[in-house]
C-alpha cells in the first residue's frame, strides 16, 4: 500500500489552489464543502472563482510565499514547469501537495469520494486508475443511498448518550451492530426519523441490561478463503473472540475483525495440542463474560470436526449458539482437483471415512467400504496409507483402482498425486505427501487427469501411467 488512506479536517484551514481554470474551479469547490479557507493563486481565473466571496484570490504568478500557512497544496495548471514549483516549494516546506493527475510529483491523491454526509466513502487506485477509481465510486453511488448518512447523523447525536450508556466498548459495538442492521436502520429507510429515535432510546435502554454471550459454531472451508459462506463472513467480522483451529488459512483469519481476540486451539499429531476439555473451557469462559464467540473449524464442523461435541457442552451450560456450516474437504478437495466425487459411469455413491489413527481403521467395515462403484473419501488417513491399501484390497477392491491423494486442498500450494490403490502408500512416501491431505478412491479419481483446473497438473505415480 503506497499511500495511507487518511481523513484531513480542513474546517477553517488554509489550503493553497495554484490554478484558475474548470480543474481548480471544481478542487475549490470540494474544499469549501470541507469548510477550508481557499487561498487561490493564478494570473486568469474564471468567473465563479473571481466572484465567489470565500476565495481568496491572487490574481498573479505562484510564488513559494504563497504557501505561507498552508496545510495543504493543489497544482491544477496546464503548465508542467509550474506545477513542479508548487511541488518542490511544498517538498520543501513538509507541506502536502496534490498536482492534479500527475501522480509522480504529488505527495497525496484526491480519491474519487461517495458523500452521505457524515458517512463519507473515498475510493483511490494510487493514481493509476482514477477510470476504475471513478467506476467503483458509481457503483457504491447506487448501492448506498442516502439513508445511510441520515443514520450516521443520527448516530453521531446520539454517540455522547450510548457512550455514557454502554460504557463496555464491547457492549457499544454490539448496539451499534444492532442498531444498523435491525428495525432503526429500517425506521430511517422508510423516512421515519422520530420513529427511529424512539426505537434507537429503547434498544438502549434494553442494551443496559446484562447480555449473555453466545457461541457461532463456524465452518472454515478447507483453506481458500474464497469458499466462505456469507454468514461464515459475518460471523468472522461480528466476532469478540475467535478460537481457532491449527489448520485454517490465514487468508480466512484475515478477514476477521481486527481488534477480535484470536485463540490457537488447534491439535497436532506429535505436536503442541490443546485438548478437548480445555477447548470447552474457554468457550465457557468466554461466553460467560458476554462475548460473542466464534468456534472456527476447517471444512465442516460436523463433518469429523467434533463439533456435535462442543455444541452438546454449550447445551449442558445453557450457553445460545448458532451453526454455519462450512465446504467439507472431500467436496473441495475432489472440484480442485478435478475429481467428480459421483459420476454416472464410475460412481454411484460416495463415503467420507475417517481414518487417523489405527483403532479408527479397525473399527470400519471394510466390506462395504472395498464394493465397487463407490468412491471413498479418506480424511486424515496420511499416517495410514499402507493399512488402507491392505484393507481395501483384502476385501475385494481392485489393486488396480485409481486414487488420489490431494494435499492443501484448495489452497495455492496444492498438490495432487495419481496412483493406484496398490502403490498408494508408496507414492505418498515418494511425494512425501503431508497433512492436510485427502485420500480418494474411485474410479472417478483419474478423471483428475483430464479435468484437472487449478493449480499444478496431477503427478502420475508410474503405475497408473502404466495402466493407462
Amino acid at each position: 500500500m503506497r499511500y495511507f488512506p487518511l481523513f484531513a479536517d480542513l474546517q477553517g484551514r488554509c489550503v493553497l489552489v495554484v490554478g484558475g481554470g474548470a480543474v481548480a474551479e471544481r478542487k475549490v469547490r470540494l474544499l469549501l464543502e470541507a469548510g477550508a479557507r481557499v487561498r487561490l493563486v493564478a494570473p486568469e481565473v474564471t468567473a465563479w472563482l473571481r466572484e465567489n466571496a470565500a476565495v481568496a484570490v491572487h490574481r498573479e504568478p505562484f510564488d513559494p510565499r504563497h504557501f505561507e500557512g498552508a496545510v495543504l497544496a493543489v497544482a491544477a495548471t496546464d503548465d508542467r514547469a509550474v506545477n513542479e514549483a508548487v511541488a518542490t516549494a511544498g517538498r520543501d516546506r513538509n507541506v502536502l501537495v496534490n498536482v492534479v493527475d500527475v501522480a509522480d510529483l504529488s505527495s497525496f491523491i484526491v480519491p474519487a469520494i461517495v458523500d452521505r454526509s457524515p458517512l463519507v466513502i473515498a475510493i483511490s487506485t494510487g493514481g493509476v486508475a482514477p477510470v476504475l477509481a471513478r467506476l467503483v465510486r458509481e457503483r457504491l453511488e447506487s448501492l448506498i443511498d442516502g439513508s445511510f448518512g441520515q443514520l450516521a447523523g443520527l448516530l453521531q447525536r446520539w454517540r455522547g448518550r450510548i457512550k455514557g450508556g454502554l460504557p463496555d466498548v464491547d457492549a457499544r459495538r454490539r448496539f451499534y451492530e444492532t442498531i444498523v442492521r435491525g428495525q432503526v436502520a429500517a425506521l430511517v429507510r422508510s423516512s421515519d426519523l422520530p420513529g427511529a429515535e424512539r426505537e434507537l432510546e429503547h434498544t438502549l435502554r434494553q442494551s443496559n441490561a446484562q447480555r449473555r454471550g453466545r457461541v457461532m459454531l463456524v465452518g472454515a472451508g478447507p483453506g481458500d478463503a474464497g469458499l466462505l459462506t456469507l454468514n461464515a463472513l459475518r460471523a468472522l467480522q461480528e466476532a469478540d473472540v475467535i478460537l481457532h483451529d491449527r489448520l485454517v488459512a490465514d487468508e480466512v483469519l484475515n478477514l476477521a475483525r481486527r481488534d477480535a481476540d484470536r485463540i490457537c486451539v488447534g491439535k497436532m499429531a506429535g505436536g503442541h495440542s490443546v485438548s478437548q476439555g480445555r477447548i470447552h473451557e474457554l468457550l465457557l469462559q468466554q461466553a460467560r463474560l458476554g462475548r460473542r464467540v466464534v468456534r472456527l473449524k476447517g471444512g465442516d464442523p460436523f463433518i469429523f470436526g467434533r463439533g456435535g461435541e462442543e455444541l452438546e457442552f454449550l447445551e449442558r451450560h445453557g450457553i445460545p449458539f448458532e451453526v454455519v456450516p462450512g465446504i467439507t474437504a472431500a467436496i473441495a478437495c475432489g472440484a480442485y482437483a478435478g475429481i467428480p466425487l459421483t459420476h454416472r459411469e464410475h460412481a454411484q455413491s460416495v463415503r467420507f471415512v475417517t481414518a487417523h489413527s489405527g483403532d479408527s481403521l479397525d473399527g470400519l467395515d471394510w466390506a462395504t467400504l472395498a464394493k465397487e462403484r463407490q468412491t471413498l473419501a479418506l480424511y486424515m488417513g496420511v499416517a495410514g496409507l499402507g493399512a488402507i491399501r491392505d484393507q481395501l484390497v483384502q476385501h475385494g477392491r481392485a489393486p488396480s483402482t485409481p486414487v488420489a491423494i490431494v494435499e492443501n486442498g484448495s489452497r495455492s500450494n496444492q498438490r495432487v498425486v495419481l496412483a493406484t490403490l496398490a502403490e498408494l502408500e508408496d507414492a505418498g512416501r515418494a511425494a512425501a505427501v503431508q497433512s492436510p491431505a485427502l485420500v480418494i478412491v474411485g474410479e472417478v479419481a483419474a478423471l483428475a487427469e483430464k479435468l484437472h483446473w487449478f493449480g499444478s497438473a496431477p503427478v502420475q505415480w508410474h503405475g497408473l501411467r502404466a495402466a493407462a
